[in-house]
């Protein structure tokens, strides 16, 4: 099972890192990133393999979505089949 998390607000140091580390605490493998800074806003997009995750996926989400809160910034997980499906056209 795969996940795609996004991640979006003003750049700061520190938030790969940070966003690693919470996928690692909880054994999400990260397959791959894409990341970008547009003036001073950074942009990222995760691909991660979340079948070997030590909790729930909606409680990962959750604890996604609360760090982002945290450095202010969007932080948004989604199983790739319900990601696949909202931009299928």
């Amino acid at each position: 099972m795969r996940a795609i998390l996004t991640v979006v607000g003003h750049d700061t140091v520190g938030i790969l890192s940070k966003v690693s580390a919470m996928c690692a605490e909880h054994n999400v493998n990260i397959i791959e990133v894409s990341q970008s800074i547009l003036q001073d806003m950074f942009c990222m997009i995760m691909l991660a393999d979340v079948s070997q995750c030590t909790i729930p996926f909606t409680a990962f989400a959750d604890k996604a979505q609360a760090l982002g809160e945290e450095m202010n910034l969007s932080v948004h997980a989604m199983h790739e089949d319900i990601f696949n499906s909202m931009h299928r056209v």
